[in-house]
């Protein structure tokens, strides 16, 4: 029992990728999506949490994009949404324009 405990708490938590430790943190829920992003002036990493089902995972690029902007108040710049996996829909990073 004690590791199921240790497994659930480690997986409710969310770390940034190296190049974003320090940026800053953004919780945002999106259309019942709920996501994590760490933005710095040039940059941010969006991380979708929680399961969805193939058919939900359509609009998620979409809201991950919203999420960014959001959280950064800056602009995402068109076409740059890029994934460490190909089609992964559960983490992505996008290039701000912060300039105004």
């Amino acid at each position: 029992m004690p590791v199921i405990i240790l497994i659930l708490l480690l997986s409710a938590c969310v770390s940034p990728a190296p190049r974003f430790m320090g940026a800053e943190r953004r919780d945002l829920v999106l259309d019942g999506i709920r996501f994590v992003v760490f933005s710095n002036p040039t940059e941010a990493e969006v991380i979708r949490m929680g399961y969805l089902t193939r058919k939900d995972r359509d609009r998620v690029p979409e809201l991950m994009v919203r999420a960014a902007e959001i959280a950064s108040g800056c602009r995402v710049i068109p076409n740059s949404l890029r994934s460490r996996l190909p089609g992964d829909t559960g983490e992505a990073r996008v290039e701000l324009d912060c300039s105004g």
